[in-house]
C-alpha cells in the first residue's frame, strides 16, 4: 500500500507515534542483532546498545567480543580488538548513514528524510518501507517493523550496492540511567590509534 487516502491517515498515525516514542526519550538501552548480507557473505553480530541525547551512542558487542562503536556527539570511535586498531572520525562524516538510524538518536522526521512509504501488515505489527528523498544516499530503502505501541523491533537497510544491513532490537528500556562515561573512548594500551577527523 502506498501513502494516500485512509491508508495515509493510518500511516500518519504510525509515523507520528514512532517519532514521538523515540524523539521524547532522553536515554535508551536495547539488545541488538546486526546482520550484513552481501558480496557473497553473511556476517551476524550481537550486543547491547546505549543511547543518550544529544547524539551519544555506544554499540557494545558481545559477538565479536570487545568490539566497540561509540559516539560522543562530536566524534565517532570504532575499536576492533581482532585488528588491535581504533579509529576516530568526525560525527558529521557519518551523516549519510545516520537517517536510517536517526530514530535511535531522537532525530527522526519521516517527512524530512523520506518521499514515499509503503505499508504491509505483519500480524498485529506493521512493516513500513520508506524510500529516501535523495537517490545519492548509499541506501535505496529502509523497512521498519513497528508494533502497536510504536516500538521499532527491526530495521532493514537495502544498500545501493545490493547488500542488506538488518538490525533486530529486543528488550528496549526507555530512559534508563546511563553514565556519561559510557560515551567516552580511551584506546587500550598498545592499540594502533588512527585519527581520521583531521
Amino acid at each position: 500500500m502506498v501513502r494516500g487516502g485512509s491508508t495515509g491517515s493510518a500511516l500518519d498515525t504510525i509515523l507520528k507515534g514512532v517519532e514521538e516514542h523515540y524523539n521524547r526519550a532522553q536515554t535508551l538501552q536495547v539488545s541488538f542483532t546486526e546482520s550484513y548480507s552481501g558480496r557473497g557473505r553473511k556476517v551476524v553480530d550481537k550486543g547491547e546498545l546505549f543511547l543518550r541525547k544529544p547524539g551519544r551512542m555506544r554499540w557494545q558487542y558481545s559477538m565479536p567480543a570487545g568490539q566497540l562503536y561509540i559516539s560522543d556527539g562530536k566524534y565517532i570511535y570504532s575499536y576492533d580488538p581482532s585488528e588491535n586498531r581504533a579509529e576516530r572520525m568526525a560525527f558529521k562524516e557519518t551523516e549519510d548513514m545516520r537517517a536510517p538510524l536517526a530514530f535511535l538518536l531522537g532525530r527522526l522526521n519521516f517527512q524530512n528524510d523520506f518521499r514515499e512509504f509503503r505499508t504491509q501488515p505483519d500480524r498485529e505489527n506493521m512493516l513500513v518501507t520508506a524510500i529516501p528523498k535523495s537517490d545519492k544516499l548509499p541506501y535505496s530503502d529502509v523497512t521498519f517493523l513497528v508494533s502497536p505501541d510504536f516500538v521499532i523491533h527491526s530495521l532493514r537497510v537495502k544498500e545501493q550496492t545490493g547488500s542488506t544491513l538488518e538490525f533486530t532490537f529486543d528488550g528496549e528500556k526507555k530512559n534508563p540511567p546511563i553514565p556519561d562515561s559510557m560515551f567516552r573512548f580511551v584506546p587500550p594500551p598498545g592499540v594502533e590509534y588512527v585519527d581520521l577527523s583531521k
